[in-house]
């Protein structure tokens, strides 16, 4: 649990994903025979076959490291902050928390009381409050800009765990964990911790253009519906690993979708099919790479995506990491 804690509680919007990075190279640098920092900022780690077994190969693993923020465009003449967001912000699900920024410096989410104001607020009548008492000590604590992200304390109910950052940084310890126990393996393996995914999965488009690879295995989160009248979803917690067929912007290669659900069942691990009707992932653009790249998610169940406080399953992120295991030691050779 320290890892998953260091992970989400470390500071990384995107495009500002260096702390992250850290967390992760330190934990895999002696389980990986090359990394890398690439120019966009993804770290790229790679594992050679420990089986000779045909012809090896490429299969790239993503995860990405970045979370969502709030970057500073006006500080007005009182000492509030204006900002626009980085990346999915929900404006209905951030009021009245408490951001970092890079600095350490805090601040609250405010809005504007206005009659007119609309409700829900929208992100321009929102702002935020460092404690400032004017424009000019503001600007010495924050500049146009800066990023502040969630300020919020990992914490396990249970056999579920809250946080922020939880998209994708549980993704990104289901790798960590892979990449420590995987035994044998006739492939090889690249795992891509990418940056950016929440500007438009920018990472991931550079680092799958690299590799070139045959197939590719995304990681992250998913939505559920499984709270009070949520819309209907077939995905919930503790209910296995969410397989997606399809969302947004991905169609599910159906190759890799039989070889997942036919190691599931194998396993014996609980697994449900996912439809995301809203969102996508890293995979959307890894499969579009040259010629094309044969690409499937590996989804974990999650309530409140893209807000302070997310929760998932224990339970299914380690069913994540078995499925891992298990496929990429069976191999993805057709």
């Amino acid at each position: 649990m320290e890892l998953i804690r260091n992970l989400t509680e470390a500071y990384g919007p995107s495009g500002r994903e260096e702390k992250v990075r850290e967390i992760i190279e330190l934990e895999i640098k002696d389980y990986c025979e090359g990394i890398k920092t690439d120019t966009l900022g993804n770290l790229i780690a790679y594992k050679p076959p420990s089986v000779r077994k045909g012809l090896a190969k490429k299969i790239m693993l993503c995860a990405h490291m970045d979370e969502i923020g709030l970057i500073i465009k006006h500080i007005d003449k009182q000492g509030f902050l204006r900002f626009a967001s980085v990346g999915g912000v929900f404006p209905e699900r951030i009021l009245h928390h408490r951001v970092v920024f890079a600095n350490g410096l805090l601040g609250v989410i405010g809005v504007e009381t206005k009659p007119e104001t609309p409700k829900p607020a929208p992100l321009e009548n929102m702002f935020i409050d460092i404690g400032a008492k004017d424009q000019l000590e503001a600007k010495k604590m924050v500049r146009i800009g800066d990023v502040a992200t969630f300020f919020q304390i990992f914490k396990k109910m249970g056999n579920k765990i809250v946080a922020k950052a939880i998209d994708d940084r549980i993704g990104c310890f289901c790798l960590i964990e892979v990449m420590k126990r995987i035994k044998r393996h006739r492939n090889e393996l690249y795992f891509v911790f990418s940056t950016q995914e929440e500007l438009g999965l920018r990472g991931a488009r550079t680092g799958a253009y690299s590799i070139n690879p045959h197939y590719a295995l995304a990681v992250d989160v998913t939505a559920t519906g499984d709270t009070p009248e949520s819309p209907p979803m077939a995905v919930a917690l503790g209910k296995g690993v969410a397989i997606k067929i399809k969302d947004s912007g991905f169609f599910t290669s159906p190759l890799i979708k039989e070889i997942l659900i036919s190691s599931a069942q194998k396993l014996k691990l609980p697994f449900q099919l996912e439809i995301l009707e809203r969102g996508t992932t890293d995979a959307a653009v890894i499969q579009l790479i040259r010629e094309g790249v044969q690409s499937g998610v590996l989804s974990i169940p999650t309530r409140y995506v893209h807000s302070p406080n997310e929760v998932c399953d224990m339970e299914d992120v380690q069913n994540v990491i078995k499925l891992l295991l298990y496929s990429l030691e069976q191999g993805f050779n057709e």
